[in-house]
Order: C-alpha cells, then structure tokens, then sequence
C-alpha cells in the first residue's frame, strides 16, 4: 500500500486532519473493490494503517479488516458479488440510485470524466468513473479537493447505500459509516432527497446510455 505523506493540517469538524481523511479514503477504496488476493495479502498493512486513525474512524474500518484477516477468500468473494452485484440498492455505481441505465446518467458519468481529465487522470477501458473505489483513489492519491467534491455531492446516496447495507446486515455498512465521517453533516434537504431515492429506487427502464458513449476515452464498465 502506497504510504501517504502529508503535512497534517487543522482537523476538520470530524476531527481528521488532510492525511487521516486521505489515508481513510485510500483503506476504503481497497475494502470496497472485489476482494482479490493482493488486497487480502494487504490486510495486516491495512489493519497497521487503520490504527493510525483516530477512534471515530478507525473502529468502523477494523471491523470488516478482521474479518478479512479471518474469513475463508472464496467466502469474501461470494458475499461480495452477492452484496453488490445482485442488489439494486447496494449498488457502488454512484449515479444509478437517481438515473439508473438511461441517457441522464450518461450525462452524469460526463461529470466524473471530466473531473478526472483536468486531473490528468486516465481510466481504463473497463472502468466507470461513478465506481465508488475509483472516486474514493481519485480523492486519496490524485486530487482531493474535486474528489471530496464528488464525494460531498453524492452523500444522500452514500447515506442510502449505508443504510441498505446495515438493512441487509452487511459489515460493509462500517466502511460506509468511515466515508461519511469525512463528509459534510448530512442535511434536512440530503433526507428528503434519501427518501425520495429509497421510496422510487433505481429507474429500470434501460434508454441507453448515448451522451457517455460519445466520449471516445471512455466504454465498458468497471468490472
């Protein structure tokens, strides 16, 4: 795991300076992405530099580590795909709680493409830039301030996948809980726009996805 070195600057109002926000980042985009062998080869690192965050945080994200440490890697992968790929309402693509599989949510991937090219970031051929791994690496290792921006805009729909996965009692739910820490508080309009989400759920209409198809560096999906 590539070691953050930061200056460490005023904490925020969730009591993490820049490099504990950024090094939280980093652990959850590695816990949120398919449980492959380096990750779990990773884990006794991530659990050292877990340790290094303050309270709040820090037990949220030991939680799943141990059972990393401990669970059969088949095990993990089959709760994974199960968690994420075969739940509408846990899904990791930020965009398609509102959207779903239409032409708005081609305009809305645009939106993270965009964000990553004046980055100078470059995304592979199977990757969508709404994956929440891949935002949370962008605002850890490449640029922080547009990926908390991305982050902050989304936190209704972060909220909501939290609470689907504590619903379905999910230990995912804890790195959930961490992300949110690093956020703006949720508010009386995040709510509202939280129940509107829940009450209609994910268009399932699949229109298309033309706008983002447009754009020539970019096709497929994440995984």
């Amino acid at each position: 795991m590539k070691m953050l070195t930061l200056t460490r600057k005023p904490a925020n109002a969730a009591g993490l300076s820049e490099r504990d926000q950024r090094l939280l980042w980093r652990i959850a985009a590695l816990l949120l992405d398919y449980p492959g062998a380096p990750t779990l080869a990773m884990t006794d690192q991530l659990i050292a530099a877990a340790g290094e965050l303050p309270d709040s945080v820090r037990e949220p994200l030991l939680h799943i580590l141990h059972e990393f440490r401990t669970a059969d890697p088949l095990q993990l992968a089959v709760r994974y795909v199960e968690t994420f790929d075969m739940r509408r309402r846990a899904s990791l693509h930020l965009t398609y709680y509102a959207y779903g599989d239409t032409r708005k949510r081609g305009m809305a991937l645009l939106r993270f493409k965009h964000a990553y090219r004046q980055a100078g970031m470059q995304l592979g051929d199977n990757e969508l830039p709404d994956f929440l791994p891949l935002v949370l690496e962008f605002a850890a290792t490449i640029d922080p301030l547009q990926g908390e921006r991305l982050l902050g805009e989304h936190v209704p729909v972060l909220e909501l996948l939290r609470l689907s996965l504590a619903d379905s009692g999910s230990a995912y739910a804890s790195v959930l809980t961490a992300i949110l820490a690093t956020l703006p508080p949720i508010s009386t309009a995040d709510r509202r726009r939280i129940a509107d989400l829940a009450a209609q759920g994910p268009p399932e209409e699949e229109v298309g996805m033309e706008p983002f198809a447009m754009d020539p560096l970019m096709s497929g999906g994440r995984r």
